[in-house]
């Protein structure tokens, strides 16, 4: 095994167009899917790139980069409709895995159960990728395809994530449910951002993990919520139900998991608007 940490992200490319190592940012995925007592093949560690770290205000958009940790995340001072990506950075696993865990590795995890894909989603977030051969950009919504399963090319890996100042508008909220208070993988989980008007919902953001093989947003409810009061809002019940996919694991079956994503969803609208 050959374990190389780059400080420069030129070399950390270059490596990954002459062979095939497993990429490194943080490792709290990583080292429990390993069923060896190390590491097998070689490893290129990106956690020593200072340019895939920390958070800046861009034109146009705010960049968060790919190595950056949840517990950068946390403390950082960003706009109320981040909350929900706060508060998920407080949700996964201890303090220790937020200080050495990162937004990047959480995205190409592509867990279905990943705690920053739904606050990211309602955010619009999109990724960037560079290669040895240039950088693209896609929408988050597009580059995680399924369990485990990114759009992912060789040689490439996620730089930063992106979210345009368009969508950092309103407030936020994320909940998450699972078998315990803390330390938990989720059974489901919501994020919404709301704006609001005099007590009238203006516009709707809202997204669910957990309950699909990949986070979805829910537009035909976010939709419905337009107009309506957030003090005394209906959530269309069948709408939720035909954006998701449930499966039955050792969490929770499916319809469990179907009612509770409306439940969630109801109280993550209430915890927007204090």
């Amino acid at each position: 095994m050959s374990y190389h940490r780059p400080d420069a992200l030129t070399d950390a490319l270059a490596l990954l167009a002459a062979g095939s190592p497993t990429i490194l940012a943080g490792g709290t995925d990583l080292y429990p899917a390993t069923s060896a007592q190390e590491l097998r093949g070689d490893i290129l560690d990106i956690t020593g790139i200072a340019a895939l770290r920390g958070i800046t205000d861009a034109a146009g958009e705010i960049r968060i980069g790919a190595a950056t940790r949840w517990s950068d995340l946390v403390a950082a001072d960003l706009p109320d409709a981040f909350d929900a990506l706060k508060l998920s950075a407080r949700e996964v696993g201890s303090v220790q895995i937020q200080n050495a865990g990162t937004l990047g590795g959480n995205i190409c995890n592509a867990s279905p159960a990943a705690d920053g894909v739904p606050p990211l989603l309602i955010l619009d977030a999109a990724v960037e990728l560079v290669s040895a051969a240039g950088h693209r950009r896609l929408p988050l919504a597009e580059f995680i395809t399924g369990n485990r399963a990114t759009r992912l090319k060789p040689g490439e890996i996620v730089s930063a994530v992106l979210v345009p100042k368009a969508a950092t508008a309103g407030r936020s909220h994320f909940l998450k449910l699972g078998a315990r208070k803390y330390l938990v993988i989720s059974i489901a989980m919501v994020a919404a951002r709301l704006e609001e008007d005099a007590g009238v919902i203006r516009s709707a953001a809202l997204s669910i993990g957990s309950c699909s093989a990949v986070a979805v947003r829910l537009p035909a409810v976010e939709r419905a919520l337009i107009g309506q009061s957030v003090a005394d809002f209906d959530i269309p019940a069948d709408l939720v139900g035909q954006a998701l996919s449930p499966i039955d694991d050792i969490r929770a079956d499916a319809h469990y998991r179907a009612e509770a994503a409306v439940e969630l969803l109801t109280r993550t609208i209430k915890g927007v608007v204090p």
